[in-house]
């Protein structure tokens, strides 16, 4: 069965605020092996995303990081006020010194791998505001020198097991004085989450922001950039807190307003 491919007008089409920042959001439409659940939910995640934005009253623009021939980081950047990574199949381990994927490793897919990456690095020497959700926050750390676990082995705290639904309440701990914390007024929050990869070795360029109680990293922030956050949790995910949603989107609008003064 050939993979499934998210039908863009889902998400693409919305009112939105004519003077609002213009926010690229850079997804795949699809990865291989897509399969029925991953498409369901790479569409509602890709929706809601797009839809926070509007609310937010940014402009969201889609960025197919899985088409045949991908826009130049010209093209992507012009006019763009911020940018935003969303969430995907695995990142290939060979990037981070992993030659042998996990058994239960899907949707690897090295050229969108290698795209995410160089728009990545560039929106970093752009000084762009730029917010790396989930499979985004791990390329953001390998954009910048950092590994990652290919597979929690003991995977209970961030995603759910056989059988269960993928996505689960998760406790994260936010560093006092990050970004994070100051966007979600708070050090401890409740996230929704599905990950079985995640940060490992910082890259020298980011700080952790946030871990769970295993320790796990669950969110970093660029040192010297001005606004470039990396989250492992879903605010996009239907059934996460719509406040924080709220605040997460409406932070990088915010910062995309900022830019263009």
């Amino acid at each position: 069965m050939p993979d499934l491919a998210l039908d863009p007008t889902a998400f693409v089409n919305g009112v939105e605020e004519a003077s609002g920042p213009l926010i690229p959001v850079v997804v795949s439409l699809t990865f291989p092996h897509m399969g029925e659940v991953s498409h369901r939910l790479m569409s509602d995640f890709t929706r809601i995303a797009f839809e926070a934005v509007r609310e937010a009253g940014g402009r969201p623009r889609l960025v197919d990081s899985s088409a045949a021939t991908f826009q130049s980081a010209d093209e992507v950047f012009a006019g763009a006020d911020a940018i935003l990574f969303l969430g995907g199949g695995d990142v290939d381990g060979t990037l981070y010194g992993v030659d042998v994927p996990p058994a239960n490793s899907y949707g690897v897919d090295r050229r969108a791998d290698d795209y995410c990456i160089d728009l990545l690095r560039e929106s970093i020497t752009r000084d762009l505001p730029t917010l790396a959700i989930c499979r985004g926050s791990q390329l953001l750390n390998v954009a910048c020198g950092g590994t990652l676990i290919p597979d929690i082995e003991d995977y209970g705290l961030h995603r759910g097991g056989p059988g269960a639904p993928m996505f689960l309440d998760e406790e994260v701990v936010l560093e006092s004085g990050s970004e994070i914390a100051r966007i979600l007024e708070r050090t401890e929050v409740t996230v929704r989450s599905g990950h079985h990869q995640a940060v490992a070795e910082v890259g020298p360029a980011l700080r952790v922001t946030a871990r769970a109680h295993d320790g796990v990293v669950e969110g970093t922030e660029h040192l010297t950039a001005s606004w470039v956050l990396g989250i492992q949790w879903h605010p996009e995910e239907p059934d996460a807190d719509t406040s924080d949603r709220a605040r997460v989107f409406g932070a990088l609008v915010e910062r995309a307003n900022q830019q263009r003064d």
